[in-house]
């Protein structure tokens, strides 16, 4: 078992920052891996991305949004409460070289992914630059701990009421174009697909190296079932045991797009019949 710690929500409520006592898997977890757990005896396996961890604690954080019914019952745990089942850490650590100038675009809970994976780019002697965004300022994380770790952040919100009015692609052009006379040695884009493959499409045009996370429907995370392929530069992936980071301009979004939608109106069915079952 696997005690909760601390517990907060975040953004409206919609999401939930959650820190865990595992300090097996704190000690080996690198900056961009993820994590599989079980709630309890009968629920499903879900996989989520560390946020950042505490070795002094023995302890990892994981921030995530709450969708379908696990989601809400992981949600609904309070302090003091425990996880069942913990594994990890999963999935390939990213070799973090000087490159130069790291720009991070991060979306949603993609945040939290974000931040964790700039600690090791900046720990490499990378400048880093962040670019966060939201629909609305109430829906943005971690603002204060990206300010922290990166030389230059940029807010963006949808509608304007806070930061730059626009979307992070709006930011991105901005930064390449006027803002900043220094090149751009790698993108990293970390959101909802929609985001991520709207950032992947402008770095294309400007021949900017870009590194994605992706969040393919996972089950095993041992890369048997296979539920987690991805179509990247024309082969076949597995982002469980391959990733979850790849070439952005290499993903096919669309396919991935629509293999992540399968399932999207029976998550909302069963969060819907747990909602009623209380």
């Amino acid at each position: 078992m696997y005690p909760i710690i601390d517990r907060q929500e975040l953004a409206k409520g919609n999401m939930v920052l959650i820190t865990v006592e595992a300090p097996q898997i704190a000690r080996k977890i690198k900056p961009g891996q993820f994590v599989v757990l079980r709630i309890n005896e009968t629920g499903e396996r879900i996989p989520l991305t560390v946020a950042y961890k505490d070795l002094s604690h023995g302890t990892i954080t994981i921030i995530f949004m709450v969708i379908g019914k696990s989601t809400a019952l992981l949600g609904s745990l309070k302090v003091g409460d425990a996880i069942k089942d913990l594994v990890g850490p999963l999935g390939i650590t990213e070799e973090f070289t000087k490159l130069g100038t790291v720009v991070g675009i991060g979306g949603g809970s993609g945040i939290a992914v974000l931040h964790h994976l700039l600690q090791g780019y900046g720990a490499a002697g990378n400048k880093l630059v962040g670019i966060i965004g939201a629909r609305e300022r109430d829906l943005l994380i971690l603002e204060d701990e990206m300010k922290n770790l990166c030389q230059q952040l940029i807010v963006a919100t949808d509608d304007g009421s806070y930061g730059m009015h626009g979307l992070v692609t709006d930011a991105l052009k901005t930064l390449v174009e006027r803002d900043n006379p220094e090149p751009i040695d790698l993108v990293i884009a970390v959101g909802p697909l929609v985001m991520m493959r709207a950032v992947c499409q402008q770095t294309k045009l400007y021949n900017i190296k870009t590194l994605v996370s992706l969040n393919p429907v996972m089950v095993d995370a041992t890369g048997m079932c296979g539920a987690c392929r991805v179509s990247v530069g024309g082969r076949t992936r597995f982002a469980c045991v391959e990733g979850p980071h790849f070439d952005g301009h290499q993903v096919d979004f669309d396919e991935l797009i629509q293999r992540n939608n399968t399932y999207g109106r029976d998550e909302k069915t069963s969060l819907l019949f747990s909602i009623r079952a209380k």
